[in-house]
């Protein structure tokens, strides 16, 4: 962490008990086996076109899910399958959309990249680098227009710090004081580029603030820290303060895509992160060693996840594909 960081956050601090912590444990479980199973779906064939997997960055979307409220909004680019499932979708549309299939939450058109469920506020899924975030600000525009008491967040990418709309977007932000909690996933790598080789500021949770907007450093591997800092950052968006940004640090442990090598980076550095900072085992051994949560009772959770994810991949392939017809729905002309 950066010397802006927070440092170690309890779980009493945050008034967590060990039911929702079991409840973090478990969503970020269930996405970890649904993107290796999707993983291995892709490499069987299973599943078409780009494919972008979330392994590594459980805490951040399960930390900020848990810090909204109903009726927010939350928009994303196209790593977004542990988004769209920490919405609330079922295991089982998601991974029909991933294959294809007319049962999928976007009826087999929207594949791996653009996902949508506007019912559980989850408004994509976009595969323009940095365009998510315009987009959430006009989703901010409409909370504040309609008075519904509702925020947007708009995640994107190191990559996508550097795009210009960015900063357009945090200019009038600010001046229309939007509810909308920006979130920077910095997993150090767009695509295969190192944030120390693209970006004169590595910081970049400090990229708003010639907008005066307020922001911080988290540790987006510890999903403790993740919930606490976003919780706060909301609270004052909610009470009328305007925008904030929250760099969540984190590391994806695959290549950017299914077809990307990784040969950017050395096999040792993502088996250190793994070894020493993995989310899920440290979410584990906080379980086990301040609430007594038994090895065996987690190993129960994880054959449960494993059985979800089974049988939704074992439906999804049973499911039939989208009629011709539906090639001419949702078309706008």
């Amino acid at each position: 962490m950066s010397e802006d960081a927070t440092g170690s956050i309890t779980a009493a601090d945050l008034g967590l008990g060990q039911d929702q912590l079991l409840q973090f444990y478990r969503e970020m479980l269930l996405i970890r086996r649904f993107e290796e199973r999707a993983g291995q779906l892709y490499g069987m064939g299973h599943i078409g076109g780009f494919c972008h997997l979330y392994i590594g960055q459980e805490a951040v979307i399960t930390g900020i899910q848990h810090a909204l409220q109903p009726g927010d909004s939350v928009i994303t680019g196209y790593r977004e399958h542990g988004h769209i499932l920490a919405a609330g979708t079922s295991p089982v549309e998601v991974m029909a959309e991933l294959t294809g299939r007319a049962t999928g939450v976007s009826k087999g058109k929207g594949g791996s990249m653009h996902m949508f469920d506007v019912a559980r506020g989850f408004y994509g899924g976009h595969g323009i680098v940095g365009a998510t975030v315009p987009l959430g600000a006009g989703l901010a525009f409409a909370h504040k227009y309609r008075e519904d008491g509702g925020i947007a967040v708009a995640f994107f990418g190191d990559g996508a710090a550097n795009q210009g709309q960015v900063y357009e977007t945090f200019n009038m932000a600010e001046l229309w004081e939007l509810p909308i909690l920006f979130i920077v996933e910095n997993n150090q790598y767009a695509m295969g580029t190192s944030v120390e080789r693209a970006s004169a500021e590595t910081k970049l949770h400090r990229r708003g603030s010639s907008f005066r907007i307020p922001g911080k450093d988290v540790d987006g591997m510890n999903v403790l820290e993740v919930y606490g800092e976003t919780k706060t950052a909301i609270d004052s968006i909610r009470a009328g303060k305007g925008p904030q940004l929250l760099e969540m640090e984190t590391y994806r442990y695959r290549g950017h895509s299914m077809s990307d090598p990784a040969k950017y980076r050395t096999r040792e550095e993502v088996d250190t992160v793994r070894e020493e900072h993995d989310p899920i085992n440290q979410l584990a051994e906080l379980l086990k060693g301040e609430f007594g949560v038994k090895e065996s009772a987690l190993g129960d959770i994880n054959k449960n996840v494993r059985d979800i994810v089974q049988a939704a991949a074992d439906e999804a392939l049973a499911a039939p594909e989208p009629a011709a017809d539906e090639l001419y729905t949702e078309v706008v002309a």
